[in-house]
């Protein structure tokens, strides 16, 4: 497009207004808590200071290592998205979604893009994503996923809400070159912008400028000479508007259900006919908001039109966030930073003082030096002064200051702050002394975590956000048959083509995903490698505490290299005719071994009888003992006695028969299974042979040659 002014100063405008009220701010507290983490602690007023006093000016940079383990629990506890059907929407459909969607985090290593907006909400408070369709690697478009700079995205000054479907304005600005316009817009207005040195606008630093974030500084003008460098130099800044405006739309209507879609920009009349025709919709008129979308690079449009999209194409994560204002973890950090980096200097400091602190000469006193030597070496081990005069008189060491009282603490107070204001613990960052114990390690550590939960929620928040937005753009972009590849394992390499809008014979779209809505679920999955350990130790503590596991779950929980291929021969040994053969064998060792139990059992319980009738015996003789006069000479003792003796006797016998007759049936019973055993092995081995020969081809006999005498 061509120049136009006025469109681009009421863009700037806006921009400006936008920028000066509220994100200045923002811009100019990202700029301290990235320097504070990055270990440029100090203020160079302040160093100067130091410098010229010869005092020293230390950094104990100790939010580096505690947003080190911020970042770590998100890594190790990364979420996974996926989608519920809800209405008009299958399961297997939603199953498909979330394949594709596994499919685009992938393309777009999502993961990674994830953890570094989670870095820049936790260090500058904002974190920001964006999405859209990308058509450079396929020309049915795939959704691409970036991260971007917070220091380049202003929210609108007048939003109170987390959610950007709540925002009215929004601001994107990037530095590109001028062949980055060429190809995204035009090239007419790439030669216009191509090496253009000065801004039409007032507050030029905005448009033209060389100092933004990047590996480099300044650009240094003796090297620029007479090349073209406008090709690789990133010099032209583009502002991208996205707002909401106004809009009669027409929406096709569901009459059954009264659910409203809007009508496409290029459905002339014929084609919404038919789809009134063909669906049963119906057509209304809607005044709704709709997103403008526009790009201006100084005073070039270079883009006005609609949005392709329904949602803006920034996803934000704020770590804390209340009514507007965007909280960090590494603001708060800054306080007890700079204390400590001040006590730790000025113990320092003191302790150099101590080391030399000064001498009293008399002059003419030292023969060996002068008095600029003696200054620069008096703190030297086994300095040899020679002196004109008395020496313990003549020079004399100044005593030095004593180190204040209580300085030491005020650095380990500053410490104690950081771990208090950050909720990361000593046991958060396995620094515990060798004497705690380790369950309450873990109690620490479960405590400690409590406090990055919001932060973790809030990412969580975002991911939904994130998840509404690609369901948007898949269900109106990827509306044609398409075969994606997805990587089921990432260990094994094993991948899963999943086949998404295809026709079939019936008339029928398979896996439709323009159809229907869907549900976002966001659950949090501890990475691969903690999870694997996790279930591996308790595979173990099951199976010690005697849960039969098999084998191939002890193998599959494991971290193996090749741990299908182990479970799979592990499964093809145990389908070999001598596993079968070893397997009936222990079979049929465990029953007899349990007939054997068993009559064991059942002989002790024959035993009970007998017991019990000794037991009356000797009570019912105890008995008559008692009352039977003295003058029988116990006779009749004596034939009671007889008598039972022969009723033991009778018991013995009669318990000796069942005894060997339960015997005789066990011993007929195991020589019956042993022959059922012998004839299914024998079937088994017949069986065997047979297929074995099937196998073998049959040699066909040799046809005589011709002219051979046959016998």
């Amino acid at each position: 497009m061509p120049i136009d002014t006025h469109f681009a100063m009421k863009i700037w405008n806006r921009y400006a207004w936008c920028r000066d009220n509220g994100h200045a701010d923002f811009v100019e507290k990202a700029d301290i808590c990235e320097r504070f983490f990055a270990g440029d602690q100090w203020d160079k007023t302040e160093k100067a200071v130091l410098r010229m006093q010869r005092r020293p000016a230390l950094t104990i940079n100790k939010i580096l290592s505690t947003m080190a383990n911020v970042m770590g629990e998100q890594i190790y506890n990364r979420s996974e998205i996926s989608f519920r059907p809800r209405s008009d929407a299958s399961a297997e459909t939603a199953d498909a979604l979330n394949k594709v969607f596994k499919q685009i985090s992938d393309n777009n290593h999502l993961d990674w893009l994830r953890s570094d907006m989670f870095a820049d909400g936790c260090i500058t408070s904002r974190g920001f994503l964006d999405v859209r369709v990308n058509f450079d690697d396929s020309m049915q478009g795939e959704v691409k996923i970036i991260n971007l700079n917070p220091k380049n995205v202003i929210v609108d000054p007048d939003a109170e809400e987390y959610d950007p479907d709540s925002w009215n304005d929004l601001f994107i600005t990037k530095w590109v070159t001028a062949d980055d316009i060429a190809i995204l817009y035009n090239k007419e207005d790439a030669e216009m912008l191509r090496n253009r040195e000065q801004s039409f606008f007032p507050y030029g630093y905005d448009s033209i400028q060389s100092h933004r974030d990047r590996f480099g500084d300044r650009f240094n003008p003796m090297y620029n000479g007479v090349w073209d460098e406008s090709a690789v130099q990133r010099n032209i800044r583009i502002i991208e508007r996205q707002h909401k405006q106004l809009d009669r739309q027409k929406h096709f209507v569901l009459p059954q259900t009264g659910d409203m879609r809007p009508i496409p920009e290029d459905f002339d009349r014929n084609k919404i006919a038919m789809y009134v025709k063909q669906f049963g919709f119906e057509v209304t008129t809607k005044l709704v908001k709709r997103i403008r979308w526009s790009v201006i690079a100084d005073n070039v449009k270079l883009h006005d039109d609609w949005s392709p999209y329904p949602h803006f194409t920034v996803v934000p994560y704020f770590p804390f966030f209340r009514r507007g204002t965007t909280i960090g973890l590494v603001e708060n950090l800054i306080g007890p930073q700079e204390l400590l980096n001040k006590v730790s200097s000025q113990e320092l400091h003191v302790v150099n003082t101590t080391a030399n602190s000064g001498w009293k000469v008399k002059a003419g006193a030292l023969v060996n030096m002068t008095k600029e030597e003696f200054e620069q070496r008096g703190a030297e081990s086994g300095l040899v002064i020679e002196v004109n005069g008395d020496p313990d008189k003549d020079i004399v060491k100044i005593q030095p200051n004593q180190v204040p009282q209580g300085l030491d603490r005020v650095s380990y107070k500053a410490e104690e702050h950081i771990k208090t204001i950050s909720g990361v613990s000593d046991s958060m960052q396995g620094q515990d002394r060798a004497d705690v114990a380790a369950k309450a390690i873990q109690a620490k550590r479960q405590a400690g975590a409590t406090n990055n939960v919001k932060p973790m929620d809030s990412l969580i928040r975002s991911d939904s956000i994130l998840a509404r937005v690609v369901l948007c753009l898949v269900q109106k972009y990827y509306t044609e048959p398409r075969l994606l590849t997805i990587t089921k394992d990432k260990m094994s390499g094993e991948t899963e083509q999943v086949a998404i809008n295809q026709p079939t014979p019936e008339g029928t779209i398979a896996n439709d995903l323009t159809l229907g809505e869907y549900d976002v679920v966001t659950s949090s999955v501890p990475q691969r490698e903690t999870l694997e350990d996790s279930q591996f130790e308790q595979a173990v503590s099951l199976r010690e505490l005697g849960v039969e596991l098999p084998d191939s779950v002890l193998i599959e929980a494991s971290r193996l290299q090749g741990k299908r291929a182990i479970v799979k021969q592990l499964a093809d040994a145990a389908n070999t005719p001598e596993a079968q053969q070893a397997k009936q064998t222990a079979q049929r060792l465990a029953a007899a071994e349990a007939d054997k139990t068993e009559a064991e059992a059942e002989a002790k319980r024959a035993e009970v009888p007998l017991k019990q009738a000794k037991a009356a015996q000797h009570e019912e003789l105890a008995r008559k003992e008692a009352i039977t006069p003295p003058e029988d000479n116990g006779v009749e003792a004596k034939r009671e006695e007889t008598q039972a003796n022969i009723q033991i006797e009778t018991m013995k016998a009669h318990h000796k028969m069942q005894l060997d007759e339960m015997q005789l049936d066990h011993k007929a019973q195991i020589e019956e299974r042993k022959a059922q055993a012998d004839e299914r092995r024998a079937d088994q081995d017949a069986a065997m042979q047979r297929a074995m020969m099937a196998r073998t081809p049959k040699t066909q006999p040799e046809t005589p040659r011709t002219g051979a005498t046959q016998k």
